[in-house]
């Protein structure tokens, strides 16, 4: 592997955290939070050691595959290592690993966090909060691809690595041109959630905040009670469609601003089967709630069952309510929609609709060719065949998933965790969601997780925002033998 040229673009990416870190400055100096700073002396700190790695660390030779992956994946521990400066210099957490923690769950768009008093925080340090976020939901590395010209050589391998999914689908040609595009679209919707929350009666500060948290999948609030604190409907309902939006593939949403009709989205089988499980899963939760007599207004049973499953299936892991007091078949199905997440190409984590779906269409065929062991019968999605190898990729992410999460799970039980929040905690950090059950529930934190717990989850939170692949691989000897 090419050690240097790693360690250059390293550096190019550090030199752009450092001017994202100069964005909440506005916010500190409006309000008066004194954090200005921490974030002015973080800043700095990115640029000089970036400038260093990307001066000094000079290679001829092209990007290849080990080094994308080593990038993306070195590149997310950066982050969360320069990310979580402005929270120690500027006092609001104490403990390093407390810090990574938070920054780690940010940009890896997880949501778990350790703060007990959120409303007391800076103001500008919520920002930052709901920017990790909203940067690591598309993935710093595909803004990179569009920001940074020198990066276009080997690209592909950038984008590979890092965006979610069985495949990574070109828009344009040049990688650059396909990058800039989804960034576009991530940021037009941004804007109209937070124009749209804005009418419901949030001040700014809220509306962007919680229009970063909702199209990253992410779930960072600035509420102690998340969305719940501000009690209403109107606001519940916004922040459910843009959810389900940022759990659907943002190509479709491209090639729907490109002037095609709504029918488009429905052409595609991932979405509808995603729209089908959204809707399976809410009429399961109005019919579970409404019979254990959680809710007895049918409007209020939809709008919390709605948003409860919108929120844990695209995996962002927003509260309305406290889901631990509904009827326990409904915590079981929640779960279940955990491990699901949402479709590919999203900025959702979990399996992956399209991976759920491909799994459960291998498993017809092979029935199907015991009946008939000479038949030829070819795996589809849509109207297209599924390739062999993306199959065997597929089967592949399935039993490292719970391979990986069985394993998390005994290492927790060995902090001393019981058995449901240790394995609750695992599954919402691998899958990137943020609460999980238990002692992790949607109204607890995870700051009595011990510290070996939490590095534990940090790198169950990496894995799962990279896919597992691109972060294992570099575990293999061979990886980085010549």
């Amino acid at each position: 592997m090419n050690l240097t040229l790693t360690l250059r673009i390293l550096g190019a990416l550090l030199i752009c955290l450092a001017g994202a870190l100069l964005l909440p400055l506005p916010f500190s100096f409006f309000y008066q939070d004194g954090a200005w700073p921490a974030f002015l002396s973080s800043a700095l700190i990115c640029l000089l050691v970036g400038s260093l790695l990307f001066y000094f660390c000079k290679s001829r030779k092209d990007m290849s595959v080990r080094e994308g992956f080593a990038i993306v994946t070195f590149g997310w521990g950066f982050f969360a290592l320069f990310g979580a400066l402005p929270y120690l210099l500027s006092g609001a957490i104490t403990s390093p690993v407390d810090a990574i923690f938070e920054t780690m769950s940010g940009f890896t768009t997880t949501g778990s966090t350790i703060l007990t008093h959120i409303e007391e925080m800076p103001q500008s340090l919520l920002f930052w909060r709901a920017l990790t976020h909203w940067l690591g939901g598309m993935g710093i590395i595909v803004l990179s691809l569009a920001i940074l010209p020198m990066l276009g050589v080997g690209g592909m391998q950038l984008f590979k690595a890092e965006v979610p999914g069985p495949t990574a689908d070109r828009l344009k040609p040049r990688i650059q041109d396909t990058a800039t595009l989804l960034w576009g679209v991530y940021l037009l919707l941004t804007v109209v959630e937070t124009f749209l929350l804005m009418l419901g009666g949030m001040n700014f500060f809220d509306a962007i905040c919680h229009a970063f948290a909702t199209l990253a999948t992410g779930g960072f609030s600035t509420r102690d009670a998340s969305v719940a604190a501000f009690n209403s409907a109107y606001i519940d309902g916004v922040i459910t469609l843009f959810m389900f939006l940022a759990g659907v593939n943002f190509t479709l949403h491209f090639q729907a601003l490109r002037g095609k009709n709504l029918k488009f989205f429905y052409r595609n089988e991932e979405f509808r089967c995603y729209l089908g499980i959204t809707l399976f899963a809410t009429l399961c939760l109005l019919l579970f709630n409404w019979n254990g007599g959680i809710y007895q207004q049918f409007g209020e049973n939809l709008r919390y069952s709605l948003f409860q499953v919108t929120s844990i299936l695209t995996t962002t892991g927003f509260g309305t309510a406290d889901y631990e007091l509904w009827p326990v078949i409904t915590q079981y199905i929640l779960v279940l929609l955990m491990f699901i997440g949402g479709c590919a190409g999203s900025t959702g984590g979990g399996i992956k609709v399209a991976r759920i779906l491909l799994l459960f269409k291998h498993s017809q065929v092979q029935l199907f060719r015991l009946i008939h062991p000479r038949a030829v019968r070819l795996v589809k999605l849509g109207n297209r065949p599924v390739d062999r190898e993306v199959l065997q990729a597929i089967l592949g992410f399935f039993a490292l998933f719970v391979g990986v999460f069985v394993t998390a799970s005994l290492l927790m039980a060995a902090c001393g965790m019981d058995l449901v929040s240790g394995g609750a905690a695992v599954v919402a950090c691998l899958a990137n969601i943020g609460p999980g059950l238990g002692s992790v529930g949607p109204t607890d934190n995870y700051a009595h997780v011990p510290v070996l717990g939490k590095g534990i989850l940090v790198f169950c939170m990496l894995m799962g925002r990279l896919e597992l692949f691109t972060v294992l691989v570099l575990f293999f000897p061979s990886f980085w033998r010549k």
